[in-house]
């Protein structure tokens, strides 16, 4: 079994999404036994994800996040993961020099296609802004689903 992990900064807005992508997916590609986790960086408080972001996942993709809680990044989350998805280059920065001995498994999203580039965070904005988000990182978990494979799979 695999585990991927996808990382945002207080794990209520991109990353809850992300998770719930990677989720249904695995779910329709028959990877069943892989392990989708979701955490912050600075998920100082256990909270839902964000209002938006749980409306435009229901509404838009028909995947309910409804019941996610917000949950801080750990040396056994990180030790666990096959795969270690960020958000931003801030993410990525920070757990590189945390869990040093994890680098390897440690990425930006954008990476999954190829390029470089941050998530943009929506917190506090409107809800078109959320639907942009969200629409951004289906596009890469989309495009880059072989890729994400590849480096999850033992």
């Amino acid at each position: 079994m695999a585990s991927i992990l996808v990382v945002c900064t207080a794990n209520i807005c991109r990353s809850p999404v992300g998770e719930g992508f990677i989720r249904q997916r695995l779910a329709k590609t028959g990877l069943v036994d892989w392990d989708v986790l979701s955490a912050g960086t600075w998920a100082a408080h256990v909270r839902p994800a964000a209002q938006y972001s749980q409306e435009v996942m229901a509404d838009i993709y028909g995947i309910d996040i409804s019941g996610h809680q917000a949950k801080m990044v750990t040396a056994e989350l990180i030790e666990e993961a096959d795969l270690v998805l960020c958000m931003a280059r801030n993410h990525v920065e920070g757990l590189s020099l945390e869990f040093r001995e994890h680098t390897e498994k440690i990425f930006r999203l954008s990476e999954m296609i190829g390029e470089l580039f941050d998530i943009a965070d929506p917190y506090g904005q409107t809800r078109p802004r959320y639907e942009r988000m969200a629409e951004q990182v289906w596009g890469i978990i989309d495009e880059g689903w072989d890729e994400i494979i590849k480096r999850a799979g033992k």
